[in-house]
């Protein structure tokens, strides 16, 4: 039997020789690649763009995994970003557990899809399981629900629709079924300036427009300004609007910036608001020796939590847990092909009505692999490397003078960058990125900055002294 005739998995002792080999083949070709500390070839995108475009992509006769193995091997693996190497540390972008590559290998085999129980039965199962633990994990009690997303901004999207909802049910109005009120235009959902922009993407989303969210000004820490934050929503409140979510941030993009979850709590409940936390960034931190950062995250009406950052599972995983279970009914819709409430009565949990998506992927299974092979030490050993390194390096970096670090971390991030202006900070992280070095870019105070986002546990206090020593360099 050729391979270009094996279709899909069988029981045909041909078919598993098939497969074991184009896994082998795979690993081969990924180890093979890693061959130094470089996180990139350093090729320029035009060279790259146009090696891409000279590939065959669908040709009139199937060339077989062996036809298609040399395009891999020449022109696509050696160009891709290697998120392991201890010189990658843009974006919270993570290198991934091996134990969890092997968890994408089984997800991938089984394709179980997570709307009903009969198309993934172990998934499904395993998912409540994990969201219950990932719940307690949170302190959230046992009236807690979640569900797993693509990522953090479904994650915060979902959020923002649900409690929408949840705020207008409680006025008497029912937006599933009658649409948004007439005063929709009142609704005020109040985040950081610095938050992430799916917050606005969800206002567009629900329909209110990027106007509906009010940016609430930091502190020189980078958080929300709480004594502001409290004026501003009070006016907004005595002057006829209708505010009904406050989304904090437990770790900001740049900075990793932590908002008071416990004043903001406060400030919601005076006004009858809602509080989300988007934790995307920080929930890692939980399993650390640093958690007390976080504050109560249990305070928060629902949580997002990533898994493809800090805790370094592949992409996607991501989770949105709710405080009260009734909140993920803003998705509850039956369909007699899918989601019987027949079924639901007899025990078949059917999970599409928790989320926006139909088809989701078992990413469950990737939290649980890791978990078990970790444990709480080996997770808090990982947390506290990234944290420490970040730690590490603003001390190194703090008070030498060829550097300005505005913030001192609260996570794995640092913002800094080099003196002599924006141009310098520009050309010396293109330079870099050539030779195989990829740092982060971004803006603070109308000043080009440089960010390092630490979250690989084998990058090592002599990696960041290197480094360092480099960055130096294009000052002289």
């Amino acid at each position: 039997m050729k391979s270009d005739n094996i279709t899909v998995l069988s029981p045909n002792e041909n078919v598993k020789e098939a497969f074991r080999t184009e896994i082998n083949d795979a690993v081969d070709l990924i180890l093979g690649s890693i061959k130094d500390e470089s996180a990139f070839s350093g090729i320029n995108p035009y060279e790259l763009r146009e090696k891409i475009r000279q590939l065959s992509f669908l040709p009139e006769k199937g060339e077989g995994w062996e036809g298609v193995l040399p395009s891999l091997r020449e022109t696509i693996i050696p160009n891709m970003l290697r998120t392991w190497s201890s010189s990658y540390m843009p974006h919270l972008h993570s290198p991934a557990l091996i134990e969890s590559i092997a968890a994408e290998l089984i997800i991938a085999a089984f394709n179980s899809s997570m709307d009903s129980w009969d198309q993934g039965p172990a998934a499904t199962e395993m998912e409540v399981r994990t969201i219950s633990e990932l719940a307690t994990l949170f302190g959230y009690n046992d009236n807690a629900d979640g569900v797993f997303t693509s990522g953090g901004s479904q994650s915060n999207i979902s959020a923002c629709i649900a409690l929408r909802d949840k705020y207008l049910q409680k006025r008497g109005w029912d937006v599933k079924k009658n649409g948004l009120p007439e005063d929709f235009r009142k609704l005020r959902l109040y985040t950081s300036e610095i938050s992430h922009f799916s917050f606005d993407k969800a206002s567009h989303m629900m329909g209110l427009g990027y106007d509906a969210v009010v940016k609430l000004p930091v502190d020189g820490k980078q958080r929300i300004d709480i004594e502001k934050a409290r004026e501003i929503i009070k006016q907004d409140y005595e002057s006829g609007l209708h505010p009904f979510l406050i989304a904090t941030t437990i770790g900001t993009t740049d900075f990793g910036s932590i908002d008071n979850v416990k004043a903001l709590r406060e400030i919601a409940d005076s006004y009858g608001l809602y509080l989300h936390a988007d934790a995307a960034y920080g929930s890692g931190a939980i399993l650390s020796s640093y958690k007390e950062r976080l504050g109560n995250l249990s305070l928060a009406d629902s949580i997002t939590i990533d898994f493809h950052k800090m805790f370094l599972l592949p992409i996607s995983a991501s989770a949105l847990l709710v405080k009260d279970r009734g909140t993920l009914d803003a998705f509850q819709l039956h369909a007699a092909y899918l989601n019987r409430e027949e079924d639901e009565e007899d025990g078949y949990i059917n999970l599409v009505g928790k989320s926006m998506q139909t088809t989701r992927r078992f990413d469950a299974l990737k939290v649980y692999i890791a978990f078990r092979t970790r444990g709480r030490d080996g997770y808090r050993a990982i947390m506290d490397k990234a944290i420490g390194n970040a730690e590490y390096f603003y001390s190194r970096i703090r008070d030498d003078e060829a550097f300005t670090a505005p913030i001192a971390p609260e996570l794995s991030s640092v913002v800094f960058a080099l003196k002599g202006g924006d141009d310098v900070n520009r050309k010396a992280r293109r330079k870099l990125l050539a030779e195989g070095i990829v740092i982060g870019q971004t803006v603070f105070d109308d000043n080009v900055m440089l960010k390092f986002t630490l979250l690989n546990p084998a990058l090592t206090k002599e990696h960041i002294d290197t480094l360092i020593k480099r960055l130096e360099q294009e000052i002289k």
